[in-house]
Order: C-alpha cells, then structure tokens, then sequence
C-alpha cells in the first residue's frame, strides 16, 4: 500500500477538504449498508491510503484521515481541536500563583451545534447505549432531513459545520495570536508578519511527521491552500519545510480560491495589492511542489463547469462542493486495488500513483509543472443524454484564466472518469467507458500528445450535508433527464444520491494567459521603475533581487508552454 498525507492550510482550503471527507466517509459507510446499491459494495478502493487506523483512550479502534489541517484561532466552530474521538477533558483550574491581585476571566461563548451536527451527536449517542438495529435509521424523518437541509443553506459558517468526520487529535491545528472573527489575513505579506515558523512551525511539522512516521511507503502530499490571502505566506513556510524534510516525496498541490471572495468595486490600492499577492503567491508556492493545480473561478455560478448546477457564489459552502468533488474523482487511482488484466470483470482499470502522475505530466516533454483542472459534474451518458455531448465535450475547466480554444499537440492528460451510465439509469462497464472515451479522441479536432485515462463503476456519492445545488434535469443516479421544471428549488442530496464524474488534469498550453498574466502584473506593479507596488513589496519583507528571481521562473514557466515560433519571436 502506497499512503496518502493530506495537508489543508487555509480557511476555503478546509472548505474543500469538508466536502472531500465527507465523499470519503460517505463511501465507507454504503460500502457496509446492507441495502446500498451493489457498486458500493465492491469499490475496488483502498481507503487505508487515505485513512490510518488506531485506538481511543478508552480502547475503542479508529479510523480518522492522514490530514494535518492549519486554520486561524476560533475557525472551527463548535468543534473542538482535538477532534471528537480523541477529546481530553481541559483543567478547570484558575490558580495563579505569581499574581495576588484581583484576576477577571473573559470566555467567549462557545458555539452550538446547527442541526446538523446535533443528529450526528445524538445518532452516535444512541448508537452506544443502544444495541437495537436500525433504531436510528427509525429515527430519521423526511421532515427532519428537509429540516437539516434548510439549516446548512442558510446558517453555515465553518467548514466544521457540515463535517460529519471524526479527526485524529493531531490534525486540527489553529494558529496563536491570529483570529478568524478579528484580523483581516487577506495578503501574503500579512501572512508573512503573522506566522513565525521558528515558533510555530515546529509543531505543525510534528504533526505532520507523525502521519508520515506511521507509513509503510508514503507516495506523496495532497496539499490543498486557499492562497487567496495570508495563508499562502503560511503554506509556503511548510512547503518548504517539506521539502528539506521529505526530499523525495512529490508534493501535489491545489492552490484553491473561493468564488466571489473579492469585489469588482474597490480601489486602485486594494487592487494592487491583490494582483501582488496572486503573483507573489504563485511563484512562491510553485517552487515548493513537483505540481501546482490553480482551483478557483471568479464565478463558479457562470461558468461551463455549472451548465447542470446552481451555484450561489457568495457561499463557500456551494464552490467548495464542486472543487472537492473533482479533487475526489482525480484521486481516486491514487487508492485504486491493482486488478487482473481482464478490463470486463473489473470494477477499475488504470491505476496510478502521485508520482506517475506527477511525472507524466510535469516530467514529459516540456518539463512544465503547472497543470489546468477540468470536470465533469454530472457527466453525460455515454449514449443519448443532454444534447448528445461527448465526454469531452463537457469537460470543463475549474483553473480560472485558462484558453477555450488552444490546440496543443504537446498537451499531456491524467482523466478519470467514474461511475459512468451507458444509458438513462444502466451503468456502463470499464470497457465501453475506455472506448467512448478513444472514439471520442478520434473524432475530435485536436488531440494531446498523450492521455492516460482511469476508470471506475462506483460513482460519487452524495451525502446529507452536500448542498443542494443539482439543476431541475439531474436524477436521482446523477443521470441528465428532459422536461424539467424551470422555476423549482434545486436539487440536493435527498433527490440525487449519486452522480457520474469526469475530471482531468492537463499539462497544456491552455495555462498560459494565466502564467502571463501573473509575470505582467509583477513586472508592471513590481520591478519596473516607478511600480505602484513597489513600496508595498518591500513592506512584505521582498526585495529586488528575490523578486527578480521569480519573474525568471515564471517566465521559464510560461516559456515552456509558447509555441516554438512565438518563442523565438519573443527572443
């Protein structure tokens, strides 16, 4: 077994890990529901990748994520950062001893539970007093679940409060002296002045190390950040920790941004800075993985991606789901059972780990290490369905910036498609989802150098905390039905139990725009004479010679991807 260590640095980055845990929970219980449909009983998955096993303080086995999660102080909710499993009983004490004066104690008011989360608590209470099958299953009302449902629409403010996974003790940690609810962690260079490694990194990094400790043979990082603010600053402290600590372990990373989270009305200033911090942080974080992925579009709600979906921008809650559903579809190989040669009996075919994938995509050809994320939620049956669309013809991208219409015949592809339906509500095999898929390159106007594609029967499942964001023309099996009804409330998970996925990765030249985007703007409000960030950088602690340095890199960068005859125009 290969073992996966997840990091999640930042708050939308811890967003995305929700909803990812939540996909993985979800599988491992149907994978032990008498009456869940069969697909999940025989997923061909290895979840021990993902998750390690242990024991409470009272001898009670676990199973939590490898995750360590870095978030602000007061930044998950009513959750307390041991977890749940794991929780220690803090000392009451008020002694002081060095002080004889009068003292005054001032607590905040903890958070309560949303509806959510108290079912969970109750359901697992019963669980333990009571021995009677099913009786919480009998507890569940559809009054209840459209109740839930309503709550976490509405009233989410963490990413805890639509976790439904237990932590390890060691995974939730939350930086001192800054607050969620207090500072304003929107720039690198407040990151930067905020975390002090020789502090604090050195115990995020024994938490991490004591996840990789426990590995037989660890096959990389998936490290997820929100590098729309401070935390980028953060994650590249740990980047490079990891880096001089794990010299040959990939790091796979997933620079996300939560959709609406700036405004188009603000001044010239907050501007600069913005672009600023998006250039400084690319560059920064990019110098610290074998392979960067920007996740983030400015709408998600107006976007391709969105053709079957409702999407409200201003909630996390909402994007984060569809980041998280294609960061679960693109990792699935990475835990996937190796199977016999026969591709009509399997349940998979096309397992990889993260290095191959890393390798295939920034170690081939161009040696380019940036890499445009593409998905498909729901994606279309292989045969009829919404317009007869191709797989590959609703693939679309969730890396903002990226080029619609490049043809590049260098291009390298890392595409899994899961949970396929060859018809309306008739799953497809391994072997007709693998020759839809080579049809479909053969018909298609442009093809990459290379695609490596994987496949899987089981689809994602939808749990209870999912968002309701599914159109009018999504069933319940995720399959694309006509004659909807236009004006009724969207879909969530007591209507769409599962839905069929398409993701992939591409080293293309799709990325450039974004590349030169990034290198225009630091050179412009930056290094060139007279910039109007300038004196801005140099308060987050850069100098020249640093910045220098990064615009080579991303000109390398975005030099890679040029075609060769716009290259040595440009020389």
């Amino acid at each position: 077994m290969k073992e996966i260590v997840t990091v999640q640095v930042g708050d939308f980055a811890n967003f995305v890990g929700s909803h990812f845990w939540n996909f993985q929970d979800e599988l491992l219980g149907l994978a032990g529901e008498p009456s869940a449909d069969s697909v999940f009983k025989n997923q061909d998955l290895n979840m021990d990748v993902l998750y390690r096993t242990g024991e409470t303080q009272q001898g009670i086995p676990s199973y939590t994520p490898r995750l360590v999660s870095v978030n602000l102080r007061g930044s998950l909710g009513s959750m307390n950062s041991q977890g749940t499993l794991y929780t220690e009983v803090a000392s009451t004490s008020r002694d002081v001893v060095t002080w004889t004066g009068r003292v005054s104690t001032q607590a905040s008011e903890p958070f309560k539970r949303n509806l959510f989360l108290q079912r969970l608590y109750e359901e697992e209470e019963n669980s333990n007093i009571n021995e009677i099958p099913g009786s919480n299953n009998d507890s569940r009302t559809e009054y209840e679940d459209k109740d839930i449902i309503e709550c976490l629409e509405n009233d989410v403010r963490f990413w805890t409060d639509y976790s439904k996974v237990h932590y390890h003790p060691r995974s939730l940690y939350e930086l001192d002296r800054v607050w969620a609810n207090v500072e304003e962690f929107n720039n690198y260079g407040i990151g930067r002045d905020s975390f002090a490694w020789s502090v604090q990194g050195e115990e995020i990094s024994d938490r991490l190390r004591f996840f990789v400790e426990e590995c037989d043979h660890i096959q990389g990082f998936q490290f997820i950040v929100d590098d729309s603010g401070g935390f980028s600053a953060v994650a590249a402290e740990f980047l490079e920790n990891i880096v001089d600590e794990y010299t040959n372990i990939p790091v796979l990373l997933y620079a996300v941004q939560g959709s609406g989270s700036r405004t188009n009305l603000q001044s010239g200033k907050r501007t600069v800075s913005e672009v600023l911090h998006d250039s400084i942080s690319f560059s920064r974080l990019s110098s610290y993985c074998k392979l960067i992925v920007p996740v983030g579009l400015p709408s998600l709600s107006k976007s391709k991606a969105s053709r079957f979906l409702h999407i409200e921008d201003a909630k996390h809650f909402h994007s984060s789901a569809v980041y998280a559903a294609a960061l679960h579809s693109i990792s699935l190989p990475f835990r996937m059972v190796p199977v016999g040669p026969s591709a009509d009996s399997c349940s998979i075919s096309g397992a990889v780990d993260i290095h191959g994938v890393v390798q295939m995509l920034s170690g081939q050809g161009r040696q380019n290490m940036v890499s445009v994320l593409d998905v498909a939620m729901p994606a279309p049956a292989l045969t009829g369905g919404q317009n007869n669309l191709s797989l590959l013809e609703v693939l679309q991208p969730l890396t903002p910036q990226t080029d619609d219409d490049v043809e590049d015949m260098l291009a390298i592809e890392h595409m899994t498609v899961h949970g396929a339906l060859a018809s309306e509500g008739h799953r497809a095999s391994v072997s007709e989802v693998k020759d839809k898929v080579d049809g479909a390159f053969r018909c298609a106007s442009s093809r990459p150098m290379f695609c490596h594609l994987s496949v899987a029967l089981c689809p994602l499942p939808i749990p209870l905390p999912f968002p309701s964001i599914f159109g009018n023309n999504v069933g319940k099996q995720g399959e694309l039905i006509g004659g909807q009804t236009i004006n009724s409330s969207p879909k969530g998970s007591l209507e769409v139990h599962s839905v069929p996925m398409a993701a992939r990765l591409r080293s293309s030249s799709a990325v450039l725009p974004l590349l030169e985007n990034k290198l225009r703007n630091l050179q412009r409000f930056g290094i060139q004479r007279g910039a109007a960030g300038a004196e801005l950088l140099r308060s987050w602690s850069f100098g020249m010679e640093e910045l220098v340095e990064m615009e080579e890199m991303l000109s390398k960068m975005a030099a890679a991807l040029r075609p060769p005859q716009l290259t040595s125009d440009s020389d």
